[in-house]
């Protein structure tokens, strides 16, 4: 794994430099490099990730927490990964307030998908008094 993140980082310099240097001449292509960049490390983010999601659903299995619950959490952490790559692009590109805007979005819809999960947790306390 250490590998793979030196990797990663590697990357992500050799991006950063082509973004940097495009951004004298075309602003536009700079904002596609840095784009492009974030899609190709969390492709390969999704890769290591999946056989970690099986073990983390049979952890939350056997400890009987439903599947639904799950299934929101990895939504959520989707909507978070989403939001801050969004938002940091935004504020690459200059655009603070949008990508303000982005952050306030993306905290709404955690605590939106969180309530099924806080009415869940109020039932297990009401059962245990």
């Amino acid at each position: 794994m250490v590998e793979n993140c030196f990797t990663v980082s590697v990357f992500c310099i050799c991006a950063a430099v082509l973004a940097v240097l495009l951004k004298r001449y075309c602003m536009e292509q700079s904002l596609l490099v840095a784009l492009a960049a974030c899609i190709g490390i969390l492709g390969g983010f999704l890769y290591f990730l999946k056989p970690m999601i099986s073990d983390i659903r049979e952890i939350f299995a056997s400890a009987g927490i439903s599947e639904n619950y799950i299934s929101l959490i990895f939504k959520a952490t989707a909507v978070c990964f989403i939001t801050e790559i969004s938002c940091e692009i935004c504020r690459d590109s200059g655009e603070n307030s949008i990508a303000s805007a982005a952050e306030i979005w993306g905290r709404g819809a955690i605590t939106f998908m969180s309530m099924p999960v806080l009415k869940m947790l109020v039932e297990k306390i009401n059962e245990i008094i």
